[in-house]
């Protein structure tokens, strides 16, 4: 019996996986050769750092697999692991390309989901049986969010007519009819508060990490963040929460982290001079979490001020400005035509401003318009209905179009072997 399983098991396992990567990690989660059962293929490749962008769709993917079974594909053992502790969702490890090409085919996943712009997406791309759908991890006006890759998707998730408008005017000779409008269905979330409530108003500093590349650098934190902390705190009678993106607060650059350190001094000094005041940082848990007890928020260019403007309407947004270029943030990012903006010529006023602000709301009505723009006229639960049925919708074309492909297969078959005959 042990002498048949070995050869069972010499059998599954593809001799290219050696060549691809020797002595690498094994597959996990299933038995290479056999199919794993499911509908719809979640794909994400790369390390734990990134999973974040994976997280935040965890408790949609919930309600996709609910109507359509679903696996989570990782390539990195580290994300296996961790996606493990943090979800019930089935997952499985494929870390050598073999592995890979022989999971789908040995499978019969019908579409495929990406929730980022990884390189190692086109080793999924690959399979030509199913639908690839692009989902991303928010709605943001970072240059990230429209990549050529988008191109060699089947169709493209994205938020509203601001994200249309975006990448019809970032590519060329792209296929609008790619993209389908889907809301921003993280957001019909209703996570339990992350901060205890507070009579003071609270002012939440939010900044985004500094990207992988100076064209996608949109953080405060090293240009102005501790100048923005201390005008914070400065703001009569108002709590401060400091929650920066999880990798702002693990740069490896030295001006980062330098400016991270004395942003989190500044707060923490304040907190034990008035303790009462509850102010906190926040270094880890969901920041949707923190919305709901913020009065106001300041923020870079980034998925966080769009999320806030959705979800806090009534609330005041600052959006801060590295790059002091007024023109080319309105034009980039327009969700800085319904906020005070952040620079070099207005830092200095800054606590004046955020105390007007919290009295006196110069944008609420453009900000009602900036909402519909970038989400529509969606209303909370909607978007995961929009979402889930663009599924439903990408499921029953991927089973058309592959039975007509199949049906003209045999037709030529047909064809070429009379011919033959």
């Amino acid at each position: 019996m042990g002498l048949l399983t070995n050869r069972h098991a010499r059998k599954r396992t593809d001799p290219h996986r050696f060549l691809d990567t020797p002595g690498g990690p094994r597959p996990a989660g299933y038995v290479p050769g056999e199919g794993v059962p499911g509908e719809i293929a979640v794909y994400f490749a790369d390390d734990p750092r990134k999973l974040y962008q994976l997280e935040q769709w965890l408790p949609v993917l919930e309600r996709l697999d609910a109507g359509h079974p679903l696996v989570i594909i990782t390539r990195h053992p580290k994300t296996y692991a961790e996606l493990g502790e943090i979800s019930g969702l089935r997952r499985v490890l494929a870390p050598a390309f073999p592995d890979l090409a022989n999971l789908y085919e040995s499978s019969d996943f019908r579409v495929a989901v990406y929730v980022n712009n990884s390189v190692h997406n086109f080793h999924s791309l690959r399979q030509r049986r199913m639908l690839h759908v692009h989902v991303n991890h928010g709605e943001s006006d970072k240059v990230c969010m429209v990549s050529n890759q988008v191109k060699a998707y089947d169709r493209v998730f994205v938020a509203g007519e601001a994200a249309i408008r975006r990448h019809h005017a970032a590519l060329i000779g792209f296929d609008d009819a790619k993209l389908v409008p889907v809301g921003r269905p993280q957001l019909d979330l209703s996570p339990e508060p992350l901060i205890a409530a507070s009579t003071r108003h609270t002012i939440l500093y939010a900044p985004t990490w500094e990207g992988e590349n100076s064209s996608n650098n949109y953080t405060s934190v090293d240009v102005f963040g501790p100048e923005i902390m201390a005008a914070a705190l400065a703001v009569p009678g108002v709590r401060v929460i400091y929650k920066p993106h999880p990798r702002a607060a693990i740069s490896p650059l030295p001006t980062m982290s330098s400016a991270h350190q004395r942003i989190v001094g500044l707060l923490e000094t304040a907190a034990r001079r008035d303790p009462a005041a509850g102010h906190r940082y926040l270094p880890a848990g969901d920041i949707l979490a923190v919305f709901p007890r913020c009065d106001l928020m300041i923020t870079d260019v980034s998925s966080v001020g769009l999320d806030f403007l959705y979800l806090r309407g009534e609330a005041p947004i600052l959006i801060a400005d590295r790059h002091d270029d007024r023109y080319r943030l309105a034009a980039d990012a327009p969700i800085s035509r319904c906020a005070d903006v952040v620079d070099s010529t207005t830092i200095a006023d800054l606590t004046t401003t955020l105390t007007h602000r919290l009295v006196a709301d110069a944008y609420r009505a453009e900000r009602d318009t900036m909402r519909k723009f970038y989400f529509g006229e969606l209303a909370p639960g909607e978007s995961t209905e929009r979402f889930l049925t663009a599924i439903d919708d990408a499921v029953a074309t991927r089973d058309l179009q592959l039975a007509r492909l199949e049906a003209s297969a045999t037709v030529l078959h047909n064809e070429q072997t009379g011919r033959s005959v």
